[in-house]
């Protein structure tokens, strides 16, 4: 049987403290449980729920446990601002100034509250960036504000530092020191104003933890399977896009900006930024499988998106040559119904003509069966992508998603874009969509006699 998720958090919360030896009374482990549990929850929230706060915890020492359990609390531009349960103590810390959340001033007596911005390198006035330490920061301090009364301050502050660590995606700052490096540093400094009474080892025990606790928050990229690399990004896809939240209703341009936002930003991403290191822990070598598994997994989710962003880009441009853009359920049917089986292109395409190009059979399994994990408002598997990934094989869809990005950015036309396609192909499309697109059928007629004629 599976315990539920909220006994999960009690029991972790009530391990982490027996193991480190403190006795706290169960209704206060549960009042903390029940805060991290329901902040946890939000309705935007896919990737960065319980599942995986609970995930994180699992092998992890009791401090790295309870880190893990507040890590993620705070999300503030999914969430739409502070958790519920940390608000009011959240606005006493930082202020909305504009466009911009910004450090308070730190009362003097407010020594965790100081340790805290040291460790994150803030000062009072800083801007809290969003994507620079904002959520981490906070979470933080949550963490720090909840855990004192039963916690001491070198305990606290490898929670902190755990928090810290997590900050993902960061190389070298100007003068080339590492992120584990300066985080070295400002644990010297907390250590030497706070009198902890920490050495050398016990600094670099906490360091190593925290580098430890991190790499294990993005252990997916390393992932020995793609597809399941591929399904976590899947999940950071619909987290991130608002619009995707309401299946059959976001439109064919909402979907393709979604997908086109996540390619951009892994082509960008530098795989020596993923995972870190400290004093040759890990070691060369497991860097190196780290840093290869990355770029493969990278590499994987960028072809599958660059896939994707070929076959939505002639989705695109059917939509705006017969009327504009619409709902994308309108073009390739509902992803479920209350009604039975909904009728969906895939019902309506051709078997694809034998392939006489270069296929990667793990993509082409993926678009063809699916992703690992199921999606409430996706299909996982892509059959109009297989259909011409199939037809197209690897270095035709390769030059589809090319023409995409030029008919993304305005520089072509959907009709070009279409002609430049085996009409065959296209029309093969067009015509499975008409017995979908039921209002825009005599315009997709019309618009594939064109291309037939072209």
């Amino acid at each position: 049987m599976t315990i539920s998720t909220i006994n999960r958090f009690i029991g972790h919360f009530a391990e982490a403290f027996a193991a480190l030896g403190r006795s706290v009374p169960m209704a206060d482990i549960e009042r903390l449980a029940m805060g991290v549990h329901c902040d946890m929850e939000h309705g935007q929230r896919v990737y960065h729920t319980s599942a995986h706060a609970l995930e994180m915890c699992h092998g992890m020492k009791p401090l790295q446990v309870l880190a893990a359990l507040y890590h993620d609390l705070v999300y503030y531009q999914l969430d739409g601002g502070f958790p519920a349960h940390a608000d009011g103590l959240l606005r006493l810390v930082a202020e909305s100034d504009g466009n911009r959340i910004v450090l308070r001033r730190i009362e003097q007596e407010d020594e965790d509250l100081a340790m805290c911005a040291c460790v994150f390198n803030f000062q009072p006035g800083d801007e809290l960036p969003v994507y620079g330490g904002l959520n981490e920061f906070l979470s933080a301090v949550v963490a720090v504000r909840q855990l004192s009364p039963w916690l001491g301050s070198a305990e606290l502050l490898a929670i902190i530092a755990c928090i810290e660590a997590s900050i993902p995606f960061r190389g070298g700052n100007e003068q080339g020191r590492l992120p584990a490096d300066l985080l070295a540093e400002r644990i010297h400094v907390v250590d030497s104003t706070r009198h902890l009474g920490l050495d050398d080892g016990a600094i670099d025990g906490i360091v190593h933890d925290a580098i430890a606790f991190a790499n294990r928050d993005v252990g997916n990229f390393a992932s020995s399977n793609p597809g399941d690399f591929l399904s976590g990004t899947w999940m950071l896809i619909e987290e991130s896009n608002a619009p995707l939240t309401r299946a059959g209703v976001y439109s064919v341009q909402d979907y393709r900006g979604a997908l086109l936002r996540m390619a951009v930003f892994l082509e960008n991403l530098d795989p020596a930024y993923i995972y870190h290191h400290y004093r040759g822990v890990p070691d060369a070598a497991e860097m190196s499988r780290l840093c290869e598994s990355s770029r493969t997994n990278l590499r994987f989710a960028i072809d599958y998106l660059g896939a994707k962003l070929g076959s939505m880009a002639v989705i695109e441009a059917l939509a705006l040559e017969t009327g504009g853009d619409a709902p994308i359920s309108m073009f390739l049917g509902d992803i479920s119904s209350p009604d039975g089986d909904p009728a969906r292109v895939a019902n309506f395409l051709p078997p694809p003509p034998p392939s006489t190009t270069q296929l990667d059979t793990e993509l082409l399994a993926v678009l063809e069966h699916g992703r690992a994990r199921e999606s409430s408002s996706d299909l996982t598997s892509s059959p109009v992508t297989a259909f011409l990934y199939r037809s197209l094989g690897s270095d035709g869809m390769k030059a589809l998603a090319a023409q995409a990005r030029l008919m993304f950015a305005g520089t072509v036309s959907g009709r070009n874009l279409l002609m430049g396609q085996p009409a065959d192909l296209v029309c093969a499309i067009i015509d499975a969509c008409r017995q979908i697109a039921l209002s825009r059928s005599e315009r997709l007629r019309d618009l594939g006699r064109a291309i037939r004629s072209a």
